[in-house]
């Protein structure tokens, strides 16, 4: 372990020096302490890499809000220590990282195991919501509730030191790190490109996962051509802290026999748990070309396309939820307002790069409170705080309303903005 630059991450070695090098990636608020219990095994061949996320388990707090990001610190971190060609297993937001290779970096992967992951992460509106909870509670609320989706009840009942353990790990980490994270979940989504993922694949479910569970991992066995599943019985989200023995074997064996060449798509399923087939794919030859850079989207004259980017900026700062209801409401009267603010809106206005999107969502504030439009307060205060607006800034934000638009009108504000406060960051129990 060495001094940590903001452009690459804190790591550890295990095992012989001369060996490939392995890659362990662990999930959201855990640490490389996940691991700990199948690197004995592993380092008998191989040269096993461990790294922590920005801001977990003492990492210093380089903030990265995309799995692009973070794969990106990955391979400057590998670079620097001249690791070329490599193995990987990444668990849920670590099992995202080794996608996202595959898919850009194809020739530094020779063999790949995602654990406990999804090409989509659940929905962008529940990990910008989770955002929104730690930004205003902290992470305690997050901390406490973890055992309960990483463990089965039977598990956490009957292991109090690593459920504590887990509560630790997440209390410490660092609440903009974490919020980060979130927001690099709530942006994946690699469902079209799984079919580009060129190296052979395990993909491995505790039987109980409710976060990540069979049927998103069979979704990934589906689109990934050289892909088999192993479904692990009686573990949950974190399975290799809950069955350390069988997921060691699972990645042994799984990397001992697909580093070198591939094998036939297929399925394996520890005993107690039932076969469930998976159609084969014919392989497809790996990508030689990087995914280019994110633009900004291209009509066929070549002029930027302001519905789409207003579309996703309206979705990422509203929530899909909302969109969805206004533009499902709108019909055929309504239709072409909802175009025009989609585009004019959302696509001139809120994706200029004068103002950064806090600042856009103050002014939005203000200029509702003024006008008295209270049913719209609402909605942008929800989307204030997906921006990254505290309550107690929205608070400030409304005082100076009290000044200069009435304190009538702040009144008005403040009743509908506290409701709003209190539904979204009133951590589920």
């Amino acid at each position: 372990m060495s001094e940590t630059p903001p452009n690459t991450l804190q790591y550890r070695f295990d095992g012989p020096e001369d060996a490939p090098v392995l890659i362990l990636g662990p999930s959201l608020g855990t640490t490389w302490h996940m691991w700990d219990r199948q690197v004995p095994e592993l380092a008998k061949q191989w040269r096993v890499f461990r790294f922590d996320l920005p801001g977990h388990g003492g990492a210093p707090a380089y903030p990265a809000g995309s799995v692009a990001e973070l794969s990106a610190r990955l391979l400057a971190t590998l670079d620097a220590l001249g690791v070329q060609r490599f193995g990987y297993a990444g668990c849920a937001l670590g099992g995202a990282i080794g996608i996202e290779l595959a898919l850009c970096h194809p020739a530094r992967l020779a063999s790949l195991a995602v654990v406990a992951a999804s090409p989509r992460f659940g929905t962008a509106d529940e990990f910008r919501q989770r955002g929104v909870v730690v930004r205003t509670n902290g992470l305690d609320p997050i901390a406490r509730s973890a055992p309960d989706r990483w463990f089965t009840a039977g598990f956490a009942a009957a292991q109090p030191a690593i459920t504590e353990w887990a509560v630790q790990m997440v209390r410490t980490t660092d609440p903009g790190c974490y919020i980060a994270a979130c927001e690099a979940l709530a942006a994946f989504d690699v469902r079209p490109e799984l079919g580009r993922v060129g190296v052979p694949t395990l993909v491995l479910v505790g039987s109980d996962d409710q976060v990540t569970g069979p049927a998103e991992a069979r979704t990934l066995v589906a689109g990934i051509p050289d892909a088999r599943l192993a479904v692990v019985p009686g573990a949950s989200h974190l399975v290799p802290v809950e069955q350390p023995a069988a997921v060691t074997d699972l990645l042994v064996h799984h990397f001992a026999t697909a580093w070198q060449q591939p094998y036939e798509t297929g399925q394996t399923v520890l005993p107690g748990m039932p076969a469930v087939p998976v159609p084969a794919a014919a392989p497809q030859p790996a990508p030689v070309a990087e995914i280019a850079p994110a633009a900004v989207p291209e009509r066929s004259d070549g002029q930027p396309d302001r519905y789409r980017t207003g579309l996703k900026v309206r979705r990422e700062v509203l929530g899909d939820a909302h969109v969805d209801r206004a533009l499902a409401q709108a019909g055929e009267f309504s239709g072409d307002f909802q175009e025009f603010v989609t585009r004019y809106a959302w696509g001139e206005i809120w994706d200029r790069p004068g103002l950064d999107r806090r600042t856009r969502s103050c002014v939005t504030l203000t200029a509702l409170v003024a006008g008295g439009h209270l049913e719209e307060l609402a909605f942008h205060t929800r989307a204030a705080l997906r921006n990254g607006l505290t309550p107690d800034e929205i608070k400030e934000v409304l005082l100076q309303t009290a000044v200069y638009c009435g304190v009538p009108a702040a009144n008005s504000a403040f009743r509908v903005a506290q409701q709003v406060i209190r539904e979204e960051t009133t951590p589920d129990e």
